[in-house]
């Protein structure tokens, strides 16, 4: 495990943010951290990036407790930017880079390289004022991964991004992970988590409701629905031997009793005469479980 969550609990006053949350950050993983606004993310983040420390419990990094040097294993992209704007590009990106631990040789290294991967070596003298929102959101994300950190923990990367430099951006976070970096991802866009995540965990009222692989979750949650395609019309009585959800010229999308009876519904089509097109098992979006599961915990 790189990241190791240990009942931890943080108040604030009277008011309990975090509530004996635990999950563990398999290492290597695209991690999902989810949850609606208010549910206790960004104090669960800034307890793993030691801007505050938990009131009860333990974070482990790679075993270890948390301590000074932490800082320099993570990088940390916020969704509230931070770029200071009368500052040169190059400058505050080797500043940055310092402060994470790279000597000034190192920094002018990685950052040589970040700006010449994304094509912007001549953006080194102009101001982060100076660029568009979009161009700033690239040197965030360089000033995040400049110094490889081992684990990286990005908050909504790509709010601001067209098309394009979402696109670009998604791949080099896949890079990275490919490269051995665990990322810890957190949005709202569930689309994204079915997309880029394998773990996930969901926090609802500062505790834990849902964790584990997206895949299995997405099982979890399923109702043995499925939809077929097909030729020509489907049979008249369909619907008396199975439940029909929804039906149309062509398509029908029936639940079953248990996920093996499907073959019953292939069955009885083949019997009939039908000419199948395309048969598939319907599993639940993400949006749909996450919608479902904070409901069932008491905050739609």
């Amino acid at each position: 495990m790189i990241l190791s969550i240990q009942n931890v609990v943080k108040t604030y006053g009277n008011y309990t943010a975090v509530d004996h949350v635990s999950f563990d950050v398999p290492r290597g993983s695209v991690f999902g951290l989810l949850g609606p606004n208010g549910a206790g993310k960004t104090s669960l983040i800034r307890m793993i990036t030691t801007i505050t420390g938990p009131d009860e419990g333990a974070i482990l990094l790679e075993g270890e407790k948390l301590n000074e040097r932490t800082p320099e294993k993570i990088g940390y992209m916020p969704e509230e930017r931070g770029l200071y704007k009368k500052m040169k590009v190059g400058d505050h990106l080797m500043y940055l880079a310092q402060l994470k631990g790279l000597s000034e040789a190192q920094a002018r290294q990685a950052i040589g390289h970040w700006l010449e991967k994304f094509d912007i070596k001549d953006w080194w003298p102009k101001k982060v004022e100076d660029l568009s929102k979009g161009m700033q959101q690239k040197i965030q994300f360089i000033a995040t991964i400049v110094h490889q950190p081992r684990l990286l923990i990005l908050d909504e990367p790509f709010t601001g991004l067209d098309p394009i430099n979402t696109t670009l951006i998604k791949e080099e976070i896949g890079n990275l992970n490919e490269a051995g970096i665990s990322i810890i991802f957190s949005t709202h866009r569930m689309e994204q988590v079915e997309e880029m995540c394998d773990h996930i965990v969901l926090i609802n009222k500062g505790r834990n409701v849902l964790f584990g692989e997206v895949q299995d979750i997405k099982n979890q949650y399923k109702q043995n629905l499925f939809r077929v395609e097909t030729e020509g019309d489907l049979p008249a009585e369909i619907a008396e031997h199975f439940p029909v959800k929804e039906q149309e010229k062509g398509a029908v999308t029936v639940q079953v009793e248990e996920e093996n009876k499907s073959n019953d519904l292939l069955k009885y089509l083949i019997q009939k005469g039908v000419r199948i097109t395309r048969f598939e098992e319907i599993l639940p979006t993400f949006n749909e479980i996450f919608i479902r599961r904070v409901a069932e915990t008491g905050e739609a």
